[in-house]
C-alpha cells in the first residue's frame, strides 16, 4: 500500500470514528440488547408470562381470542381494522396481538397497540403502545434513533459509514506476508500506547466480519426499497402480492356482508393454510376488518432462516377462503433469498443460539473500539505536541 493511500485511509478512519463513534456505540449496545428482545421484554413485563402448567405451546382458539379483542376494543371506537396474532413459540410465551393503526397513535410512523393474552384462558393480561417504554423504546432507539422515518434514513447512512470504517480499519491492519502470526495476537508489551494500539487492532480484526454483516444487513432493513432495487439489478425479484378486499365487499354485496372478521373463521383459514403448506408451523395470523381485507397467514417451513419471522405467506379471501396470493421461499430466486436473510443475519437468528450470542458480543465491540481508538488518537496527538515542542526548543 502506498504512503499516500495509507495516509488517506488513516484520515478517513479517524474522522469517521471520532465524528460518529458515539452513534456506533449506541447502535451497538442497543442492538446487543435486542438480540434477545422477546426474552428481555417478558422479563421486564411479568404480565406477559402465561399461566403455569403447560408442557408445550397450546393450540390457540384464534376466533375466541379475536372475539375477546373485539369486545375490549369495539370497532366503533376506531378498532375496526385488522388484528395480527403472533402465536406462542413455546409454553413460556403468551399469545400476542397487534393493532397497527390505533386511533390514539394516529400519525405515528410505527406505534401499534400490543396486547397479550393468556394462551389457555385467552384473558387479556396486558396492553401497551409500542415505544412507550422498555424494550420497545430501545427498539425504536436502535431502529430510528427516536426520529421515526427521518431516523431510518439516518440509521442507514450510519450503517454505511460503519461499514466504511471497518473496511478502512482492516486495510490499515492487513499484515504483510510473514507477519500474520504477530498480527493475530495481543502482545504483553509494557508501553501503554503500544498496548492500546494492539488492543484496538485485536478488537477490530476479530469482530470486523460479524460487524460488517450486521452493518450491511442493517442498511438493507433501514432502506428496504433501495435494497430491493439494488438486489434486483443482479437477480430478478418476485412481485409483491397486493391482494385487495374480497370481491363481494368491493361490489357492496348486501346479501353477503362481511362482519368485523369476515365470515371465514380463523380456524378454517388456519386449516386451509396448513393444507397448502403441510408440515409448516403457523406463526402469524392477520384477521380481516370491516373493509373486508384478506386474511393473511405466515408460516415457518423447515430451512427458512427465521422461525419468528418466516417468509411463507398466504392470503385468503375473507368471505370464502379462496386463495388470493402466496409467497413460498422454496420457489423464490437468489435475490429474494438474500432479502429474506437480512433480518435473521442482523440479529444472528440464522445461526441459532450461537449466532445470537456472537451478534450480542459483537455489538459491544464498538464500545471497545471507540475507547481504544480515542485513547490512541489522544496519545498520537500528545506525541505530536511533544515533538513540536522539542523541535521549537531546538531552534533556540
Amino acid at each position: 500500500m502506498g504512503v499516500a493511500l495509507r495516509r488517506g485511509l488513516r484520515a478517513l478512519h479517524g474522522y469517521l470514528g471520532l465524528s460518529l463513534g458515539l452513534v456506533f456505540v449506541l447502535l451497538g449496545i442497543t442492538g446487543s440488547g435486542l438480540v434477545f428482545y422477546p426474552d428481555l421484554d417478558q422479563l421486564l413485563n411479568p404480565a406477559l408470562k402465561p399461566m403455569p402448567g403447560l408442557a408445550a405451546a397450546p393450540r390457540v382458539d384464534l376466533d375466541q381470542a379475536l372475539a375477546r379483542l373485539r369486545a375490549a376494543y369495539p370497532p366503533e371506537t376506531g378498532y375496526g381494522g385488522r388484528w395480527r396474532f403472533e402465536l406462542p413459540m413455546d409454553a413460556s410465551r403468551p399469545l400476542m396481538a397487534r393493532y397497527y393503526q390505533p386511533p390514539e397513535r394516529a400519525g405515528r410512523h410505527f406505534a401499534p397497540l400490543l396486547v397479550s393474552l393468556d394462551p389457555q384462558s385467552l384473558d387479556i393480561t396486558s396492553a401497551r403502545f409500542w415505544g412507550d417504554g422498555g424494550m420497545t423504546w430501545i427498539y425504536d432507539l436502535h431502529y430510528t434513533l427516536l426520529l421515526e422515518e427521518d431516523g431510518l434514513v439516518l440509521v442507514g447512512w450510519c450503517g454505511l459509514a460503519l461499514a466504511l470504517l471497518l473496511l478502512s480499519g482492516l486495510a490499515l491492519w492487513w499484515p504483510r506476508p510473514g507477519r500474520w502470526r504477530e498480527a493475530l495476537r495481543l502482545r504483553p508489551r509494557p508501553r501503554p500506547g503500544v498496548f492500546v494500539f494492539d488492543l484496538h487492532m485485536l478488537a477490530g480484526w476479530s469482530s470486523a466480519l460479524v460487524l460488517l454483516v450486521v452493518a450491511v444487513s442493517g442498511v438493507g432493513l433501514a432502506w428496504p426499497q433501495p435494497a430491493r432495487q439494488l438486489v434486483g439489478q443482479f437477480s430478478p425479484l418476485a412481485e409483491r402480492p397486493r391482494p385487495g378486499a374480497s370481491a363481494a365487499i368491493r361490489a357492496g354485496d348486501a346479501e353477503n356482508p362481511a362482519g368485523p372478521s369476515g365470515p371465514l373463521s380463523l380456524a378454517h383459514a388456519q386449516a386451509l393454510a396448513q393444507a397448502r403448506f403441510p408440515g409448516a408451523e403457523l406463526r402469524w395470523v392477520e384477521s380481516s376488518g370491516t373493509a373486508g381485507e384478506p386474511l393473511m397467514l405466515r408460516l415457518y417451513q423447515p430451512g427458512e432462516p427465521s422461525r419468528r419471522f418466516p417468509h411463507t405467506q398466504l392470503w385468503l379471501d375473507s368471505l370464502d377462503g379462496r386463495p388470493l396470493a402466496e409467497r413460498d421461499p422454496r420457489q423464490m430466486g437468489a435475490g429474494d433469498t438474500v432479502l429474506n436473510w437480512l433480518h435473521p443475519l442482523h440479529n444472528g437468528e440464522a445461526f441459532g443460539l450461537a449466532g445470537r450470542w456472537l451478534v450480542l458480543v459483537s455489538g459491544l465491540m464498538p464500545l471497545v473500539l471507540g475507547i481504544s481508538g480515542t485513547l490512541r488518537w489522544w496519545q498520537r496527538r500528545q506525541a505530536r505536541a511533544r515533538s513540536r515542542l522539542k523541535t521549537a526548543a531546538g531552534t533556540f
